[in-house]
């Protein structure tokens, strides 16, 4: 690896005075005085993972930190590789939730559809997805597989705020989603005022709307095809929701009657999508999908005011957080994990969220492959600055066309 590979670090100079506060953690059982690698010096290193193809491991990371344009340019000096896999068991990843709330507060949103600008609470996409780890972490070791195959992985229970195209939170669990660590438990332990949770299937627990009402918030949430509920009051569907493929919107009773403590305390209504029929596939020997669909989403909602038509679309919007995990993982390549260790993959996740936010900051756009990838020609030397605005540019007025176009 050469320097010339490593130049530009515009966007991580934006951190380091953010990092500073990082500096003394991990000092206190440093007794002899003498620790080279601090805090704020390894989480440089691993955005500069993130950021530079050409850094993909641990070892490419250290043989970076010997390089005297990286030492310069983010004043940490030569990282020893033992220095380096000691760092989840020193370090304290929660103090990285506070660089992040400081680089929250200067997100603004970028440009949303008009169609949700009226709605009272902050859409906030929250699901949960699985990092493939080493097959000797025994804390992620879980289920097997039909098939007998052995997962090993954490899971990241994230939540997505849409406007800012950014997560504000992700909490590490193991990957058995069940009991401490089911998506469910998770979220009812972060919920948050004024905040409109948009919500898949495995979430359609009614007490779970419950809790996400009492907290002063409100949901938007797909419930299973076999739900059971009692239509109190048929909806009028306007040619608007038609068009949007609804074709019911009722006022219902959720859940069984004999069931009173687990049905929904506030009032609750369900819009029918018509969707595409879709049958989920899978090519694993012995998986046979979870069988065919009816064509039909059903959503629960307790946002009574809002149109049926602008229900169906919140919901549509919730595949962004699916959109983000493939970004996560595939473009900013925490396929790969630095750490086997809970605390550094939480480091990387924290820094990983960093990056995102250091994206929509430095663009003002949603973070992409296409951004990303210019981003590290910029980083790396192969890009002019000239170069890269003209690319936002070029985004630019590609929306600008695309918003001109009849039914956008």
């Amino acid at each position: 690896m050469t320097e010339p590979q490593l130049t530009g670090f515009k966007y991580l100079k934006k951190l380091l005075p953010l990092f500073q506060r990082l500096h003394p953690d991990g000092c206190a059982r440093d007794k002899a005085g003498n620790r080279a690698l601090h805090f704020d010096h390894y989480c440089a290193l691993v955005l500069l993972y993130l950021f530079n193809p050409s850094v993909r491991s641990l070892r490419a990371l250290q043989q970076a930190s010997a390089l005297a344009t990286v030492q310069g340019k983010l004043g940490c000096p030569r990282a020893a590789l033992g220095s380096l896999s000691e760092a989840s068991h020193v370090f304290d990843p929660d103090l990285l939730q506070g660089v992040i709330g400081e680089l929250a507060g200067q997100l603004r949103p970028i440009a949303a559809d008009s169609r949700l600008s009226d709605l009272r609470h902050v859409l906030t996409l929250v699901d949960g997805t699985l990092l493939k780890a080493l097959p000797g972490i025994a804390e992620a070791m879980w289920l097997t597989t039909r098939t007998g195959t052995t997962h090993h992985a954490w899971r990241l229970h994230t939540h997505f705020e849409l406007d800012k195209s950014v997560p504000l939170r992700m909490d590490l669990t193991d990957g058995k989603n069940s009991g401490a660590s089911d998506e469910k438990s998770v979220l009812r332990q972060h919920l948050q005022p004024d905040r409109c949770y948009v919500l898949d299937r495995w979430y359609a627990q009614f007490t779970l709307f419950n809790d996400i009402h009492r907290a002063g918030s409100s949901h938007v949430c797909r419930i299973r095809d076999n739900s059971v509920f009692e239509v109190l009051r048929q909806r009028p569907l306007s040619a608007a929701a038609t068009a949007a493929g609804v074709i019911g919107d009722a006022l219902v009773t959720l859940g069984c009657a004999g069931k009173a403590k687990s049905r929904p305390d506030h009032p609750v209504r369900v819009v029918l999508v018509k969707v595409q029929p879709h049958e989920r596939r899978s090519h694993r020997k012995g998986n046979t999908g979870a069988g065919p669909s009816d064509g039909l989403l059903r959503i629960a909602t307790d946002q009574l005011d809002v149109p049926a038509e602008v229900v169906a679309l919140i919901y549509r919007y919730r595949y962004a957080i699916e959109l983000f995990f493939r970004f996560f993982k595939h473009v900013l390549g925490c396929r790969h994990l630095l750490s086997a260790d809970r605390p550094g993959i939480e480091i990387q996740t924290y820094c990983a969220i960093i990056a995102c936010m250091l994206l929509s900051l430095s663009t003002g756009r949603r973070p992409t492959l296409r951004t990303y990838e210019m981003i590290c020609y910029f980083l790396m030397g192969w890009a002019s600055e000239a170069e890269l605005l003209a690319h936002l540019a070029q985004l630019q007025a590609r929306d600008e066309q695309r918003q001109k176009r009849p039914g956008a």
